[in-house]
């Protein structure tokens, strides 16, 4: 597509170290779990999911810091002590809860200069993903439903990487409105708007349109056409 450009997160680590009364031994093995590509809308926000699992066996842990890195910067960490550098401060987080196997990253406000290769080495954990990640400044038009019985009831869905701040919409008819959203795979979502009203007569044989709002800085919009039931 045309409006897209594509930016490639190669190497991406994740980091942990852990404060122990062991050390991990050798042959020991790391899983994780995340996504390999997620297209982003430019000024939104991005949420990477991230699990892992590790190799618990005669160890107690203590404390756990994670760490998303690029090169040698960290551009998220939970370690509260840490600070990241001006071009991340503010809009980059773990949002997961790392003693509980999630070390999902979000990062807000998304540009286009967030790119580039992100490694970090570790006694405890080594792992290579690649994230290929397509950054728009043109949301896509939504894809748009509509049924007409006794009641019209319209749909205009969404999708997006945004999940703690989902899209909103606005119709151009009145009528009860009721927005839900459901979790895709490889960390993208679906956001539902359905508009149920009445329809008079009116109203028929015009477009009946949904603009979607991304974070009060992008917007899309669609319609379609509102058409009386044959009797």
């Amino acid at each position: 597509r045309s409006n897209l450009t594509r930016f490639n997160f190669s190497h991406i680590i994740l980091c942990f170290i852990a404060e122990m009364a062991e050390s991990i031994g050798s042959g020991k093995s790391w899983l994780i779990s995340v996504p390999s590509k997620i297209p982003v809308l430019e000024s939104s926000c991005v949420v990477i999911p991230c699990e892992y699992d590790y190799p618990t066996k005669g160890n107690l842990w203590k404390k756990w810091r994670g760490y998303w890195t690029r090169g040698d910067e960290t551009v998220a960490s939970n370690n509260p002590k840490f600070k990241l550098k001006q071009e991340f401060k503010g809009r980059s987080r773990i949002t997961g809860t790392i003693e509980s196997n999630d070390c999902t990253w979000q990062l807000d406000d998304v540009r286009e200069t967030d790119t580039g290769p992100k490694t970090c080495l570790n006694n405890y954990l080594t792992s290579n993903f690649v994230k290929i990640v397509d950054c728009t400044g043109v949301p896509e038009p939504p894809v748009m439903t509509v049924s007409v019985n006794n009641h019209a009831s319209a749909t205009c869905t969404v999708t997006h990487a945004c999940p703690s701040s989902p899209p909103k919409f606005s119709w151009s008819h009145p009528g009860k409105t009721k927005t839900s959203s459901k979790k895709l795979k490889e960390g993208l979502w679906s956001t539902k708007s359905t508009l149920t009203f009445t329809p008079e007569e009116a109203d028929f044989n015009k477009p009946l349109k949904c603009t979607v709002n991304f974070n009060d800085k992008k917007t899309t919009e669609g319609s379609v056409l509102l058409v009386k039931k044959s009797t």
